[in-house]
């Protein structure tokens, strides 16, 4: 059975069970036993049983999964490569970010003073 999903609206544990769905089909689409893929993977029996329902499952216990059924270089595609943006590149002058900053206010304010953000109704 297939569990269809609309990634961009579904919740965390939808996503879950629609992975783990899509590891089992994949699983017995190539006739492996949850005995054996766990056994490849280095995990425990139940532990295969629980990813295919979508229940919780550690990240290192995925990628294990996936490597065991030769699938780890569908990862590439998870993420965006983040260094391929040309735009920003040069709106930055061509250096690459190294840390985060929040945006700075665009409101306009004087020097500080005694009273500022009291509304005058609160006074």
């Amino acid at each position: 059975m297939t569990y269809k999903i609309d990634f961009s609206i579904a919740s965390s544990s939808q996503i879950e069970i629609a992975l783990g769905n899509r590891i089992e089909n994949i699983r017995l689409s190539r006739n492996i036993t949850q005995a054996k893929l766990a056994d490849e993977a280095g995990v425990a029996l139940r532990t295969i049983s629980r990813l295919e329902k979508g229940q919780n499952v550690s990240l290192d216990t995925f990628i294990r999964v996936l490597i065991a059924l030769g699938i780890q270089h569908n990862l590439s595609g998870l993420l965006p490569d983040p260094s391929v943006r040309p735009i920003e590149r040069v709106n930055i002058g061509g250096t690459e970010r190294k840390r985060a900053r929040a945006n700075k206010s665009t409101k306009e304010s004087g020097p500080w003073s005694w009273g500022d953000g009291i509304d005058d109704e609160d006074s």
